[in-house]
């Protein structure tokens, strides 16, 4: 910046400030600033934390004995409708809402919980720093915290006070790791339990790969729940099935492929254990065609049904999750199947040592049995 002397002061040139003056007007910004940082600090510390009075318990009680429309009692209060309906369901009597009561439980509940129930403004000030200078997360900004001494209020309240920072303008959402990014999960249509399901509760002991004929049963979907490969896993041997289905994760054409694979094996079809996702809710239709019972684990328990889940991640292997199944031809399907029952398994080779040795002393039983009819008929025909 440049200067003029003028009559003994320092006079800045035209269009410049002077430094005295530059001083004045930056030591006024920065207050102007700070106070608007801290007038939104308050504003959000009185949205938080604002409670009913007795005089508006009041108004609640008579205007619930009148009939009003709660919509019409919070326009009134100039509150939202959730608080008038957590009010009357908060602090009501046994029969209905009565104004002292409700006063009188607030206050229990406030005697209660009487911790740290402000966010105080060095509270915030030492949150803000944290954030600011460090990059914490509210999680990170808590714990440490906590662990020398200080009070802190809990992470939703911190994520809380971030986003009313961002809404009116502030720049603390910035320093957030995924700066307030969530993932947006993927919208469902509503869950229906299957009707007159068997629980693996009912499944017996036999069946925990002490026997041949106990079968797992799950899905491989693809990216967007589009397309869908059935699988299935004899226990005790590791001997795997799979096959893609046209239809996708539709019940009946599940069940129909099901039958078809199962069918050879009918005899050694004792057990089913699958998941409970809708894609099997026709399993009466497999029970009755290979005479059989399935039982159903409990949600979210993934692990009751591990063998199968293990033998998916090999066939991830293969098919990754990012492929698109329709595009996936039988023949590979196929090649990969025979692949994975050709790959040795420590859980495999003494059952099938047991059961080949099994098949033949039933072979030679037929064939010394053959063998004596024939001599029999010989000796009868002499």
């Amino acid at each position: 910046i440049y200067y003029e002397k003028h009559r003994g002061e320092r006079q800045a040139a035209r269009g410049r400030v002077a430094p005295d003056e530059r001083k004045n007007l930056i030591a006024r910004q920065k207050i102007k600033k700070e106070t608007k940082v801290s007038q939104r600090s308050i504003n959000f510390v009185l949205q938080m934390y604002n409670q009913l009075t007795s005089e508006q318990r009041y108004y609640i009680e008579v205007s619930l004995q009148n009939n009003v429309n709660k919509k019409v009692i919070a326009e009134h209060l100039n509150v939202h409708i959730s608080t008038v309906y957590r009010e009357i369901k908060r602090n009501s009597g046994k029969y209905r809402y009565h104004y002292q009561l409700a006063q009188k439980k607030c206050d229990e509940h406030k005697h209660r919980m009487r911790g740290i129930r402000t966010f105080t403004i060095d509270m915030r000030k030492r949150i803000f720093s944290l954030l600011v200078q460090e990059q914490w997360s509210p999680e990170q900004i808590k714990g440490y915290m906590e662990q020398n001494g200080e009070r802190c209020a809990c992470i939703e309240t911190i994520y809380s006070y971030i986003r009313f920072d961002r809404k009116n303008g502030g720049t603390l959402w910035k320093h957030c790791r995924h700066r307030l990014k969530h993932v947006h999960r993927q919208v469902t249509r509503k869950y229906n339990a299957i009707k007159d399901r068997k629980m693996i509760d009912f499944r017996p002991k036999e069946a925990n790969r002490k026997r041949f004929g106990d079968w797992e049963m799950d899905c491989i979907v693809g990216p967007e729940n589009k397309g869908a490969i059935l699988t299935l896993v004899e226990r005790s041997t590791s001997f795997m099935m799979m096959r893609k289905l046209s239809k996708g994760k539709n019940a009946k054409q599940l069940a129909r492929t099901v039958v078809s694979m199962l069918l050879p094996y009918k005899q050694n079809v004792l057990t089913i254990t699958t998941d409970n996702g809708t894609e099997f809710a026709d399993f009466k239709f497999i029970e009755e065609r290979l005479n059989t019972n399935i039982f159903f684990t409990h949600p979210y328990s993934s692990w009751e049904k591990g063998h199968i889940e293990n033998t998916n991640g090999l066939v991830r292997q293969y098919i990754t999750k990012k492929m698109a199944i329709k595009d996936i031809h039988d023949e590979t399907i196929k090649q990969i199947q025979y692949k994975l029952n050709r790959r040795p398994r420590k859980t495999q080779f003494l059952y099938t040592c047991k059961r080949v040795l099994q098949i033949i002393l039933l072979n030679l039983q037929s064939v010394a049995f053959v063998v004596g009819l024939y001599i029999k008929f010989l000796l009868s025909s002499f």
